[in-house]
């Protein structure tokens, strides 16, 4: 029964996700998110100085619009990145990338006023030395989980890991090497074993990863890094193809520059997915060629690469006709027409901020969520202000942006706001409805 129920999953991708880089096992916000969720970290000098979880009030009819509505604190600063939800959407697991710890909070007994669940504070232990979880990625019943690091030398070998909902540690999915190629073919000049981000198209039973950089690198101050040669060589230039459910790596691409969110396809019928490079400032394409074989292909330039950019987070449209790219460097974000995927074209472009990092689009395309913080050690520090660490809304009519909710998270004594995530009412039933 239980293989049964995975099928028709397996079968049904479009059934799920609201904001579209989410998981297609999740159920789908169908209208106005009521919440978003921002993963914060502590800053030293600011409120508390501790990693948080801030919930903001966004729907317009509510009377708490605009408003931050809950604030949890975890304990001390974790490098606090990236979050994830599970698939049946009530636990938001939410990791540090320094301590390895990782934060499951309860958003479904109240999704005005999440509560810590659950901590695990032996990630480092039980998956045999990863560190650094990075992205928390919802299977049935399980969560994959990328690292970024290994405890052996600090440097970018790692690891994926998959837990249960309920938090159990389940298996070590060691990236593959050339010392160690695991089964897969490696098609390029790199198998550095690298990690970033994971995500899966099912009905192709993919499962995809890229690659950034060690602990020793993203833990150290931005401007020793880009003066530090050798530093500079230890980025990942790779993206993994994997079987999803044998868990099994089959072929490794060369993405040279260091790949990082990826996005893929929702279409019945687009075999493709979409990263960015941030050493070079690109946007790939991994796709299915006509034999069905799996290759990478860069499709478009970023601004200027001699600038660095940096690009850094992405978002594509449900209907898979344009994709949204973060600049952290330069504030920017851009839109790329990507009807024709192998010849991403932009079409607008509008500076955020003095830095901006993270971005959610609502299913509808019709909202789009800011961030601005990137890591603890590479964040600007001037100049201070409401568009150095904010979280900003803005509409999208189709042509332009125009913002329509900011909060300065340092004036509000926050912190630095990472990632987001979008919580509703509509989700539970109306008995967790208190409007």
């Amino acid at each position: 029964m239980r293989w049964i129920l995975l099928l028709s999953l397996l079968a049904c991708p479009l059934a799920a996700a609201d904001e579209t880089c989410m998981s297609p096992y999740m159920a789908k916000i169908k209208g106005q998110e009521d919440f978003v969720y921002v993963w914060t970290l502590g800053v030293e000098g600011v409120g508390d100085e501790q990693d948080k979880l801030v919930t903001v009030d966004v729907n317009p009819a509510s009377p708490d619009y605009g408003k931050v509505v809950a604030s949890l604190s975890v304990g001390g600063r974790n490098e606090a990145h990236h979050t994830g939800l599970t698939d049946d959407r009530r636990y938001l697991w939410a990791s540090g990338l320094d301590t390895s710890k990782i934060f499951i909070f309860d958003v479904h007994s109240d999704p005005a006023a999440p509560t810590l669940h659950r901590t695990i504070s032996d990630f480092v232990a039980k998956t045999g030395g990863v560190v650094g979880p990075h992205t928390s990625y919802a299977l049935p019943g399980r969560m994959m989980i990328s690292g970024l690091s290994n405890n052996r030398d600090h440097g970018g070998r790692t690891a994926l890991v998959e837990y249960t909902n309920a938090g159990d540690y389940v298996a070590t999915h060691w990236m593959p090497t050339d010392d160690d190629l695991r089964g897969a073919v490696k098609s390029g000049q790199f198998a550095d074993g690298y990690g970033y981000d994971v995500r899966a198209l099912p009905r192709k039973n993919l499962m995809v990863t890229s690659s950034f950089t060690g602990w020793n690198n993203y833990m150290m101050n931005l401007g020793a890094l880009m003066a530090d040669p050798e530093a500079m060589k230890a980025f990942g230039n790779t993206a993994v193809v994997w079987d999803l459910h044998a868990r099994q790596p089959k072929k490794i691409l060369d993405v040279p520059g260091a790949p990082l969110e990826l996005r893929c396809a929702w279409g019945e019928d687009h075999d493709y997915c979409f990263t960015t490079t941030a050493l070079t400032s690109k946007i790939w394409l991994i796709y299915a060629d006509e034999k069905g074989e799996w290759q990478a292909e860069a499709v478009a330039d970023i601004g200027d690469a001699e600038k660095i950019p940096l690009p850094v987070d992405i978002s594509i449209a449900a209907d898979d006709s344009r994709l949204w790219v973060n600049t952290w460097n330069d504030g920017m974000t851009r839109l790329y027409d990507i009807s024709d995927p192998h010849k991403a074209t932009q079409i607008y472009s509008k500076k955020i901020g003095d830095q901006v990092n993270m971005v959610s689009q609502s299913w509808d395309g019709k909202r789009l969520y800011y961030t601005s913080s990137l890591l603890a050690n590479w964040d600007k520090r001037e100049p201070t202000g409401p568009d150095l660490q904010y979280l900003k809304v803005y509409d999208y009519d189709g042509e332009q942006l125009k913002e329509t909710l900011s909060i300065d998270f340092l004036a509000a004594k926050l912190g630095a706001p990472h990632q987001m995530r979008f919580g509703a009412y509509s989700l539970y039933g109306d008995k967790t409805a208190s409007r």
